[in-house]
């Protein structure tokens, strides 16, 4: 029977008597993307750890997470392999020749890199490199996608530019997402769900559906603004 959510019960997480993490309860719907935001230093990147198994001591429950990619803030390109074969690296012993051809062709040509097969990692700019890198992790034969603030590192209108071809590939494969960000905007346009942490111990303080429709919306628009107020309201830290 195929899982209908990832669950994540009672997850709590000390380093060195001190708690992180405080009973974490979160589902995650199949074939969403969902967001978490809270303040820096919180635990969100352990939290990733742990459904990634990097960390695997921790008390509590996760259901359902196998078969998983990752992206980091920063590309990680293999420096002397071409774009073509970083995303095939990934994919040795994966698939048969001629079909991981097809899916690094169709990873490349979605993120708009169709005709730098060739380049090298040093004559790409660095939205070029993030974009390999989320054309590598999305044409992993994985179910799941780990994000941990992907766009962080970019200017402005790199950002925008890679953050329409994440949008594009994701349509395109359909896998579940799990991204850690900062910026409120970015939350509201990539997330069917938003998870709100708290400061240290981290709980789950909120959990937001996204009634955003951001075909028909802008950032003038009043109720995408009075969203973003009531996010900005969540993630105000308590005294």
């Amino acid at each position: 029977m195929e899982l209908e959510k990832l669950q994540v019960k009672n997850v709590k997480k000390s380093f060195n008597g001190v708690e992180v993490l405080k009973n974490i309860n979160l589902d995650f719907n199949i074939g969403n993307t969902t967001c978490i935001l809270g303040p820096s230093g919180c635990g969100k990147s352990t939290f990733l750890n742990i459904l990634t198994g990097e960390v695997d001591e921790f008390q509590g429950d996760i259901y359902g997470f196998k078969n998983i990619s990752f992206v980091y803030q920063d590309p990680r390109l293999i420096p002397w392999k071409n774009v073509y074969d970083n995303i095939k690296f990934v994919l040795e012993d994966k698939m048969i020749k001629e079909n991981a051809h097809k899916y690094i062709m169709q990873s490349i040509e979605t993120v708009g890199l169709k005709g730098c097969e060739k380049m090298y990692p040093n004559k790409l700019s660095g939205g070029m490199m993030q974009r390999v890198n989320i054309a590598r992790a999305f044409a992993y034969p994985s179910d799941i996608l780990i994000m941990d603030e992907p766009f962080n590192s970019l200017d402005i209108n790199t950002k925008i530019d890679v953050i329409k071809w994440f949008k594009n590939i994701k349509n395109t494969y359909k896998k579940t997402v799990i991204l850690v960000t900062h910026d409120i905007d970015e939350a509201i346009e990539l997330g069917n769900d938003i998870v709100i942490f708290s400061d240290k111990p981290t709980i789950v303080k909120k959990l937001i559906k996204n009634h955003i429709s951001l075909d028909n919306i802008t950032e003038k628009d009043i109720e995408y603004n009075n969203f973003k107020k009531y996010i900005s309201t969540l993630m105000i830290k308590e005294k």
